[in-house]
């Protein structure tokens, strides 16, 4: 069986989120990614937490299928290394702190001649010009300057997203970058410069509130967990407490909403409920005549009854829940990766494939493949003995 990227190197320079997990999604492929860690400490998102068996949640999701490579890159023998290894590479990545690869020599436009078919990937906070350039950036501030919490969160109060959305998003959009660039290459016989931008990322996932609010119109206001412009849709509480997500969009759901689940025919011609406009206006009086007619059922009936009308629905999951979700265990969607702390449950890549499996190997510890890589390269024994005495590696 081969992978669509077998035979692609990626060397990566990365830590925490954004960087990681579009490499992970090469991995995934097939290709081959040589992490480089800071020796004795590795990529910070090691120390996270201590969740999964002694090891970081957001490292083993980010990780996986990885050659760890630890070096020094300031040591004054490390230069050699790297340039070993971008003889070999396809691909680098990047997400160090602003200008920082550039001043270690591994910007585009100093490794281009020497590596011509080279893609080099940057991704940062604000992009490599204009007056946030130097500004550093996590994930939470930037679904703060997308605007993301703005529309996101109370009507009280904003809320940020439960996971890092503004890295996944950027990762992301590296990753299709990456894809494009490699496919461009093989027409043109040349590498590339990817500049990505995380607050780019995430203002292009802000499309839809960014246009509501167009020319000065009111944004979509905070919800919570239900639709800012469409009701119903959200969470409503049945009888016993648990809580069921139901949409409705458009006419014909409203009026079979009316008469098969809330078994109250007349409110579909309620002029207060008679368009979608009408009912969001009206969304509180519209929401306390459905909590009572769900206030006489168990959230599963409510479900019953919702599925039976063809109602889009879904249950209001935890964790624990999505662990244990019977679409993913029926589709046979789990799998185990092993890890410095023994095998752990692992999703498969999202997306099937007919032609290739995707790529599941162990999360690497730090510096495993180190010396393995060194000799790879050509170092002998004595001479990765003395890197690792001068702590270059």
């Amino acid at each position: 069986m081969t992978r669509p990227l077998d035979g692609v190197t990626v060397v990566t320079l990365e830590h925490a989120i954004a960087a990681p997990f579009c490499t992970r999604q090469l991995a995934d492929l097939g290709a081959r990614v040589i992490k480089v860690e800071r020796p004795g400490t590795g990529d910070f998102a090691r120390g996270y937490d201590e969740r999964v068996k002694g090891l970081s949640s957001h490292f083993v999701w980010t990780n996986r299928s990885k050659e760890s490579f630890t070096l020094d890159v300031k040591h004054p023998e490390a230069r050699k290394v790297l340039d070993a290894l971008l003889e070999e590479a396809d691909v680098l990545v990047q997400n160090l702190a602003p200008g920082a690869a550039a001043r270690l020599g591994l910007s585009f436009e100093a490794l281009h001649p020497h590596y011509p078919r080279l893609i080099v990937c940057d991704i940062s906070g604000y992009g490599d010009d204009g007056p946030y350039r130097d500004k550093k950036a996590y994930d939470l501030l930037i679904q703060s300057e997308s605007g993301f919490l703005s529309v996101t969160g109370s009507p009280e109060e904003p809320a940020k997203a439960g996971c890092s959305i503004a890295d996944i998003s950027a990762g992301m959009v590296a990753y299709s970058n990456i894809l494009a660039a490699l496919l461009q290459r093989g027409k043109s016989g040349k590498g590339a410069r990817i500049d990505v931008s995380m607050l780019e990322s995430m203002v292009e996932w802000m499309g839809f509130p960014m246009y509501y609010a167009w020319d000065g119109a009111p944004p979509p206001p905070r919800a919570g967990a239900a639709h800012a412009t469409i009701f119903p849709y959200g969470p409503f509480q049945a009888g016993d407490g648990a809580s069921v997500m139901l949409g409705l969009q458009n006419e014909r759901e409203w009026g079979v909403f009316c008469e098969q689940v809330l078994q109250q025919p007349g409110l579909a011609h309620d002029p207060r409920f008679s368009s979608n406009s009408q009912r969001v206006a009206n969304r509180e009086s519209l929401r306390a005549l459905i909590l009572a007619a769900f206030s006489a059922l168990t959230a599963e009936q409510v479900v019953e009854r919702l599925d039976a009308a063809k109602i889009a629905n879904a249950r209001v999951n935890d964790m624990h829940d999505v662990w244990h979700h019977p679409q993913l265990k029926a589709r046979q969607r789990w799998t185990e990766v092993d890890t410095p702390a023994g095998p752990v449950a692992a999703l498969l890549p999202p997306g099937t494939q007919s032609t290739f499996s995707a790529r599941m190997d162990p999360v690497p510890a730090l510096g495993e493949h180190t010396e393995s890589i060194l000799q790879e390269l050509g170092w002998s024994a004595a001479q990765i003995s003395a890197l690792r005495e001068d702590g270059a590696i």
